[in-house]
């Protein structure tokens, strides 16, 4: 199986672990909570999800070995349109026309994009002193977002939490393409390599940011401006970390301009969805 093939594969798990992830976190303490992340721990539906998550993160990982950035995050991106229909089944999301069109957009906008690109490898890692202007630019991102969301509306908060998380979320997936190309080496390797506690403290930041988003109880809005930032974001960094230069026609590039742009509608009109509570675990 190739790189999008696996990427559909994470974009699976990765709806799934969202949704039963948002539903143990629902039950769990406020996320600024000292208690927050001991009461998830000990919640078997968010472990379901957390696993799930794990398996996600294991077949980006395998698409972003076979794949460029801009090929395999925006498929990885498509889990909105799994977490959808699952959050209502699992969690009784009421998921109204609106966030139904925008997953529509998202959909045609992704596989229109993923259709008319046709990125260059690049190379397979850059300069320190590219990586170190990246990671501060994704770190003053990451703060700005967070900060703000953690003291706005519902609805809001799960918006920017969610795109903070989608931040650190796209710089990981970056780094992730560093470390597939450490990993063989052993344990001595990894354990030398930068990649490994970047991917770490980007996993961890993304993962906590991702369930304050998750508990202000609007999903569709957690996930579409995580979906959102996280393929933008490693596009971005892919553009211009790892030189991956999209070969295009003229006419090539305004289809994906568009596809873009229907895609991003999409997200907005997912954004905007308000917060509706479900009922705890």
């Amino acid at each position: 199986m190739g790189a999008a093939g696996w990427a559909l594969v994470s974009a699976l798990f990765g709806g799934l672990g969202v949704v039963l992830q948002q539903k143990g976190a629902m039950s769990a303490p406020p996320a600024g909570s000292a208690r927050f992340v001991a009461a998830i721990l000990r919640t078997p539906i968010w472990l379901a999800g957390a696993a799930c998550q794990v398996a996600c993160w294991a077949c980006q990982g395998i698409a972003l070995s076979k794949g460029a950035l801009a090929l395999v995050q925006p498929l990885v991106s498509l889990q909105i349109v799994v977490a959808l229909p699952l959050g209502v089944a699992l969690t009784g999301q009421r998921v109204g026309r609106r966030e139904w069109v925008g997953a529509a957009f998202v959909v045609a906008g992704i596989t229109v994009f993923v259709a008319a690109t046709n990125s260059g490898a690049g190379r397979p890692t850059a300069p320190a002193g590219v990586w170190l202007a990246a990671s501060g630019i994704v770190v003053a991102l990451t703060a700005v977002a967070a900060v703000v969301g953690a003291r706005a509306r519902a609805s809001m908060r799960a918006a920017l939490l969610g795109a903070a998380a989608g931040v650190l979320f796209g710089y990981q997936a970056a780094v992730m393409k560093v470390f597939v190309g450490v990993a063989p080496g052993g344990i001595g390797a990894i354990l030398g390599s930068w990649s490994t506690y970047a991917l770490i403290a980007s996993a961890a930041g993304g993962f906590y940011l991702f369930q304050g988003a998750l508990q202000a109880g609007a999903l569709a809005p957690a996930v579409a401006t995580s979906n959102a930032a996280c393929p933008v974001t490693s596009v971005v960094l892919g553009r211009l970390v790892f030189l991956e230069s999209p070969q295009r026609t003229t006419g090539g590039k305004i289809v994906s301009a568009v596809a873009v742009v229907l895609a991003l509608a999409g997200l907005a009109l997912l954004a905007r969805g308000e917060a509706r509570r479900i009922t705890p675990a």
